[in-house]
């Protein structure tokens, strides 16, 4: 179960996320995932779009693995290299999220070697049918 917490008294959003979620269930806590190929383990630098592309497809299998899914996803770190990105971050992020969006925090930080995004997150995994 995920329910949005939105007030008008509170800062409203300037991205795609919501001001607060509500979860209830099991979770699953996601360590941070970067442009990482799982087949060759090997660091796969590319563009920014393409290292965001992977990391949030790394994300995906391990939240399916878990038995969840981007669906139920409630609180997103992002760690960009380069805040300039943010746009972009954006941009691709929306493609994976939907509706209540999860709660997010976005910053910049210095990452290994080169790579220019790094991103965690917390899901419920839901009761079996």
């Amino acid at each position: 179960m995920r329910k949005e917490i939105s007030t008008r008294k509170g800062a409203p959003p300037q991205a795609i996320y919501s001001q607060a979620i509500v979860a209830d269930g099991p979770q699953v806590y996601v360590s941070g995932q970067v442009s990482v190929d799982p087949v060759t383990e090997e660091a796969r630098i590319g563009s920014f779009r393409e290292q965001t592309e992977l990391a949030l497809k790394n994300i995906s299998v391990l939240l399916e693995a878990a038995g969840t899914s981007w669906a139920h996803v409630v609180k997103v770190h992002a760690y960009l290299a380069d805040f300039d990105n943010f746009p972009e971050f954006n941009e691709i992020y929306q493609q994976f999220v939907s509706r209540p969006y999860p709660a997010r925090s976005t910053v910049q930080v210095g990452l290994f070697g080169e790579f220019a995004i790094e991103i965690d997150c917390i899901a419920v995994i839901p009761a079996p049918d």
